[in-house]
C-alpha cells in the first residue's frame, strides 16, 4: 500500500486564497440592498411641484411612483410600508429632500396615496432599499 503525503503546493494554496475571496466577494454584494427595514415618516410633494425638473433633470409628475431622499443615488429602488395598514408602494429616487428633519423621503403623490391617504399629510412606515 502507498501512502502519499499531503503537500500543499503553491499554486493549490493560491486557488484556495481566490477561492475564498470570490465566496466572501458574492456574499458580500448580495448585502448592498438594505436587508432590514428602517422606520421613518414620510410627507409627499406640494401641488405647486408638478411639472418642475427633480433634482435628477426629471419632470416631476403626481403620478408616477417616484420619491426625493437626501443620499441615495437616483434611481434606486425604494420599498415603503405604511405601519399602519402594511400598504406598500415601491418608489424610485430621482431628487433631492426632504427639507424636514425626521422624515427620509417626500413621496410623489401617486405613491403616497398608494399606501395612505393625502389627508394624513404625513405617514409612519418602514422602509428597504431593493437596488
Amino acid at each position: 500500500m502507498k501512502i502519499t503525503s499531503l503537500r500543499y503546493k503553491p499554486h493549490n494554496l493560491l486557488f484556495l486564497v481566490l477561492l475564498s475571496i470570490a465566496l466572501y466577494s458574492c456574499s458580500a454584494t448580495r448585502g448592498n440592498a438594505s436587508s432590514s427595514y428602517q422606520s421613518t415618516t414620510v410627507s409627499y410633494y406640494a401641488n405647486k411641484f408638478n411639472g418642475n425638473k427633480t433634482a435628477s433633470g426629471e419632470v416631476y409628475k403626481h403620478s408616477k411612483m417616484t420619491a426625493a431622499h437626501k443620499s441615495l443615488a437616483f434611481g434606486t429602488e425604494v420599498e415603503i410600508i405604511n405601519t399602519e395598514n402594511s400598504k406598500k408602494v415601491i418608489v424610485i429616487v430621482n431628487d433631492r429632500g426632504p427639507l424636514k428633519a425626521g422624515r427620509a423621503f417626500d413621496l410623489s403623490q401617486g405613491a403616497f396615496k398608494k399606501i395612505g391617504s393625502l389627508n394624513d399629510g404625513v405617514l409612519k412606515v418602514k422602509y428597504k432599499v431593493m437596488k
